[in-house]
């Protein structure tokens, strides 16, 4: 009998192609890994409403999003750490002053601090999600908030970062940055999971591509980058396979003993 293990996956760049399409050899994979009795989790910086479809798609319900913020296994929330109330605030004036506005992001929906903006329509049209953040400005308030979402150009992030030592910044599209509780990770999250399933370093793996992967790839024993990857994600990790339009999921659990 195969010995089980975990493997976590990233989505976009990872799970999906570029085009946010689930390739048929990446979907066959999954359920192998399934079959033989290994644990299959997803490691995402979305939000959980923002890949139920894909969770449902693969049978997936464990999982950790908001880059860990927000963790749940086999459909039980197992870990939260929301963000800082009193920063939010703060940093939401210092952005309205800056003309760049926000997303207040919890478990269950996203809403926007102001009515539109043409850097959200940009940035959250390239997820290819069915939803779009509605306006609501006060929305954080009485509720925890697990990540927000700045925009502003590359590089403009800098100030916040010096003034906003409760949070740390990962760009993940040219005009939008996730903003997320200091030392929050992907990797912490995973730790979460591991820890309570009781698998061995030696039993874990994990697939990214991004920069919000790195210290996943970094921490976990068996990480493996996409072939899509950029360099300094690759050189973090154990194995790189090959990109996602290549097949590159089937490829890389092949590649380390899985398949």
């Amino acid at each position: 009998m195969t010995e089980q293990s975990i493997i976590f996956f990233d989505i976009d760049g990872t799970l999906l192609t570029h085009d946010k399409e689930l390739p048929n050899s990446t979907k066959e994979a999954i359920f192998k890994l399934k079959e033989i009795g290994h644990e299959v989790a997803i490691a995402t910086g979305r939000a959980p409403f923002m890949f139920e479809d894909l969770r449902k798609e693969l049978e997936i319900n464990t999982f950790v999003s908001y880059n860990g913020q927000y963790v749940v296994l086999r459909g039980e929330v197992l870990h939260t750490n929301p963000l800082n109330i009193n920063a939010l605030e703060k940093l939401t004036e210092a952005a309205l002053q800056n003309s760049h506005p926000v997303l207040f992001m919890d478990h269950e929906d996203m809403k926007a601090n102001v009515p539109e903006h043409d850097y959200i329509k940009e940035s959250i049209s390239t997820l290819k999600i069915d939803r779009f953040p509605t306006h609501d400005p006060s929305y954080y308030k009485g509720r925890d908030l697990y990540q927000m979402l700045l925009f502003c150009p590359e590089g403009e992030e800098e100030q916040y970062e010096m003034g906003f030592q409760e949070y740390d910044f990962v760009r993940w599209h040219p005009v939008s940055v996730d903003v997320m509780p200091k030392g929050g990770s992907k990797a912490k999250g995973i730790q979460k999971v591991v820890d309570k399933l009781g698998f061995s370093p030696e039993r874990q793996f994990a697939f990214g591509d991004g920069l919000n992967d790195i210290k996943m790839l970094s921490s976990v024993p068996n990480s493996v980058a996409m072939g899509n990857a950029e360099e300094e994600v690759k050189a973090v990790a154990k194995y790189v396979t090959k990109s996602v339009e290549e097949n590159g999921i089937y490829h890389g659990l092949q590649m380390v003993g899985l398949l």
